[in-house]
């Protein structure tokens, strides 16, 4: 368990999400990101998966309530390509942006992804932000997600060096499948 409070004073653990987990992460989620969230790319690569086994967290309070939530997906590089995690969503509960919770899970998650052996993270989302993190857009020129993004937002953290050296291609799910009565869960991990 990780615990970290920030300016705001806000106390959290960053724990493993549970099933019990799952109805206040979406409902988070849709709150933080809004309901077009299950349009965009990455999701693609989520939908009908499960997380990377161990790479799915939140951020609770002190009286319980889910304050923020950060997964890893298991993809590939392109076809035949090496494996890697996708991490979304980066969700923090909008009353309690800039409190440090979103920046105490990425490095958890983080962490966690290099502590498991995984090579490389990649992502979309702003460089200003995830960059504090080591993420770039330096060896994603090679790769594309399965739909419409913003190149410039595809980024990636090399966890060992050289991972994603030549790179190349559509990002492919490669993730645990839910079974039928798991997707009617929300993902729960």
């Amino acid at each position: 368990m990780f615990v970290e409070t920030r300016k705001s004073e806000i106390p959290f653990d960053i724990v493993a999400e549970t099933a019990a987990d799952v109805a206040a992460r979406e409902a988070l989620l849709d709150r933080a990101m809004g309901l077009g969230r299950k349009r965009k790319s990455s999701e693609k690569l989520r939908r009908g998966r499960r997380p990377c086994e161990g790479l799915a967290f939140i951020a609770r309070g002190a009286a319980g309530a889910v304050l923020g939530t950060v997964r890893l997906w298991d993809v590939r590089l392109g076809e035949g390509g090496p494996a890697a995690l996708l991490l979304g969503p980066l969700a923090v509960d909008p009353s309690l942006k800039g409190a440090g919770i979103g920046s105490a899970l990425m490095r958890h998650v983080v962490a966690e992804a290099r502590r498991l052996g995984h090579k490389a993270i990649l992502l979309v989302g702003d460089a200003p932000y995830y960059g504090r993190f080591g993420f770039s857009a330096e060896k994603t020129g090679g790769l594309s997600m399965p739909g419409p993004y913003e190149r410039h937002r595809l980024l990636a953290l090399e966890l060992a060096p050289g991972t994603l050296d030549g790179a190349y291609g559509t990002l492919e799910a490669t993730g645990r499948k839910l079974k039928a009565a798991g997707r009617r869960e929300k993902l729960a991990a």
